[in-house]
């Protein structure tokens, strides 16, 4: 692959990372609970893997061929996050804040994470429009393999990113717990927002 494609293919990539939508509002309320915003991007990140995959593997293409398919995706995805977003919008973390039990494992945010990317049907959606334009037919590399590449670019884009948000949010509102509750209540109306919005476009 020539890196000119890689260099145009990764401003894109930037480009979508940094817009905030559900994956910054979660990034932002594992920042504020302290400790969890590595496994909350791991888990972020293995959802925009998932995607990738399929994408290579052109599943993509079919899922995409048949609205029902794709129509049950969309509402699977939109139903957690509405659940997750009305979870923050009613219970809005807390800096350091910690809940006894399971819930606050971090292979409890990892698997969060991941149903939050990974059943987005805004990233698969994504992933198929874009990673296609990007390839190069007449290049020696295998189709799948370029698409795989340019997935991995997107990671590195989002694992700086979204460790840069929770991070930030844990520093600059670890000591201010009225404005962290106050942007965590705005998390959640993101993650409802972009599942409503998901919803729409859906029944358009």
């Amino acid at each position: 692959m020539a890196i000119s494609m890689l260099t145009a293919f990764w401003a894109v990539s930037l480009l979508f990372v940094i817009t905030p939508g559900a994956d910054w509002a979660y990034a932002i309320s594992a920042g504020l609970r302290g400790r969890w915003v590595m496994p909350a991007v791991a888990g972020m990140l293995s959802g925009h893997f998932l995607a990738t995959l399929v994408v290579a593997a052109g599943v993509g293409s079919l899922i995409a061929g048949h609205p029902l398919a794709l129509t049950l995706l969309t509402l699977a995805g939109c139903t957690y996050l509405m659940w997750l977003g009305g979870n923050l919008l009613l219970s809005p973390a807390v800096p350091g804040a910690e809940r006894a039990g399971v819930e606050e494992s971090g292979k409890r945010w990892a698997f969060k994470g991941f149903c939050v990317s990974g059943l987005n049907p805004k990233v698969f959606l994504l992933f198929l429009a874009l990673l296609p334009q990007f390839t190069d037919p007449q290049s020696a590399w295998p189709l799948p393999l370029q698409i795989m590449v340019l997935g991995l670019v997107h990671l590195c884009s989002s694992l700086v990113v979204y460790l840069a948000v929770g991070y930030g949010a844990k520093a600059v509102l670890s000591t201010r717990p009225g404005v962290a509750k106050a942007v965590g209540r705005a998390s959640g109306v993101v993650m409802i927002g972009v599942a409503l919005g998901l919803i729409v476009g859906q029944l358009r």
